[in-house]
């Protein structure tokens, strides 16, 4: 048996949602005319209380066309230290939008409004960048699946207001962290600028991340995503998989945070396990007595796959593609080596 913990991004589409695809209305999307594209752009803004969104490629593409809309050259955003779009972006922020970025140390990749406001610069001081946008990853890849609750959101959205400054989050696994806290996803539209919500990882579509803000923005959006390349012509085969996603595979992220519980429960009890980040979604993080590249060959031998984070760092990432008695599997791996 193999099963394959590496990332949520593994997964393959479901048979209902290959038909959906298969069946897919289509059009020019660059001209505005493919059916399935709107849609998709549409029922997404909808949900999250947004005016508009724009269907990309990838997460990576939503966040650096945000990161660009809010900007200038010369500018500086604020996130922590660990997020996505400063890691593992290929260096996007300098390159895309001539932005440098200010770094804070938040506890697992949660940053708050009192670390943020001494960070902003004073906009008069010409030796400092101008602080334009601060940046949160819900949930936090780094963190373990951590997540930011609305009410943690919420001070730093108003002082984001009172400061001048644009709010960005980049919601990788935002219904993992939806599902986990309980919060209205369109309350999300009342706090932030811009959301990037991909489709392409917990709720298994195969390609593909929408970015989601006020009309203007996203009119100025679909300028950045052509220069960068993502303008996809007949791109409905792909955003069908989306709507079909986010009509079927919301709810079933539950089941993923079970299926981590029992492995990250399972973990805490192995002896070559020194420690066991705090699981809350879909992501488990731990710690290894030996270097992980030995435990991730002895999971190896027995269908495990999964990934090292750091020399004694693994990470287990559930997703729609593991089922029960997979997990069972991995149990029983756990317990033998």
């Amino acid at each position: 048996m193999i099963v394959d913990l590496r990332s949520d991004t593994v997964t393959k589409p479901t048979p209902g949602m290959l038909e959906a695809m298969f069946n897919a209305k289509v059009g020019d999307d660059v001209f505005g005319e493919d059916e399935t594209v709107n849609a998709l752009e549409a029922k997404t803004a909808e949900m999250f209380g947004m005016e508009a969104g724009i269907f990309c490629p990838s997460g990576t593409m939503t966040n650096q066309i945000a990161i660009k809309c809010f900007t200038q050259p010369l500018d500086e955003l604020i996130a922590d230290q660990t997020a996505h779009v400063y890691r593992y972006e290929g260096g996007g922020i300098a390159f895309n939008s001539a932005v440098s970025t200010r770094l804070l140390n938040g506890y697992r990749g949660i940053i708050t409004a009192e670390m943020i406001e001494p960070e902003i610069n004073d906009e008069n001081n010409v030796h400092y960048p101008h602080t334009s946008l601060v940046v949160l990853e819900n949930t936090v890849n780094k963190g373990g699946g951590s997540c930011y609750t609305l009410e943690q959101i919420k001070p730093i959205a108003v002082l984001c207001q009172n400061k001048g400054l644009k709010l960005h989050l980049d919601g990788a696994r935002i219904f993992n962290a939806l599902a986990h806290t309980g919060d209205s996803a369109a309350d999300y539209g009342k706090y932030f600028d811009g959301i990037s919500v991909c489709l392409s990882k917990g709720l298994g579509a195969p390609v593909g991340s929408v970015f989601l803000a006020d009309k203007q923005t996203i009119k100025y959006a679909r300028r950045i995503r052509k220069v960068l390349g993502g303008g996809m012509r007949q791109a409905g085969f792909l955003a069908a998989a989306g709507v079909y996603a986010l009509d079927h595979h919301v709810e079933r992220l539950k089941v993923d945070h079970a299926h981590a519980r029992i492995l990250a429960t399972e973990l805490s009890h192995c002896g070559w396990v020194a420690n066991v980040l705090p699981q809350e979604t879909n992501i488990i993080l731990f710690d290894t007595v030996e270097p992980a590249a030995v435990v991730l060959e002895k999971l190896a031998e027995h269908g495990v796959k999964a990934n090292s984070t750091d020399k004694h760092r693994i990470r287990f990432v559930l997703h729609l593609d593991v089922h029960a008695e997979q997990v069972e599997h991995v149990v029983g791996v756990l317990k033998g080596i």
